[in-house]
């Protein structure tokens, strides 16, 4: 087979201070022929597709499981406990882990609604 790529994620979870923190991966990829470039796979428990209004604006929260998101239109902004802020849009990806701790906060952006999947993992 040939060439290994990946695809690039962010990380959110909670760190020994309870405070939830960034951190970039990547989810390898390999050649499969003609089939393409393929992950491993990863158990899930569901699939939610969802749609937020323009005016979102949620304090600390956590995720409710661990989950990716994958962000298909609009954009959402992202503060974690550390006070780093990031903003993810259109195709990309993000595995939400801080489950517990003081969680992060999300807010629209540009008054502009989202459709995003969750896929909740096991």
């Amino acid at each position: 087979m040939g060439l290994d790529r990946t695809i690039k994620a962010t990380r959110i979870y909670n760190g020994t201070d309870q405070k939830s923190h960034f951190e970039e991966f990547e989810i390898p990829l390999t050649d499969e022929g003609k089939i393409g470039f393929l992950s491993e796979r990863k158990k899930a428990s569901g699939v939610i597709f969802r749609e937020t209004t323009g005016d979102y604006d949620y304090g600390w929260h956590n995720a409710p499981e661990r989950q990716f998101v994958i962000v298909l239109e609009g954009s959402v902004e992202i503060t974690v406990g550390d006070g780093t802020t990031k903003v993810f849009s259109d195709g990309q990806i993000f595995l939400a882990e801080d489950t517990e701790g003081q969680g992060h906060k999300s807010r629209a952006i540009n008054n502009e609604p989202r459709k995003s999947i969750f896929v909740t993992l096991d």
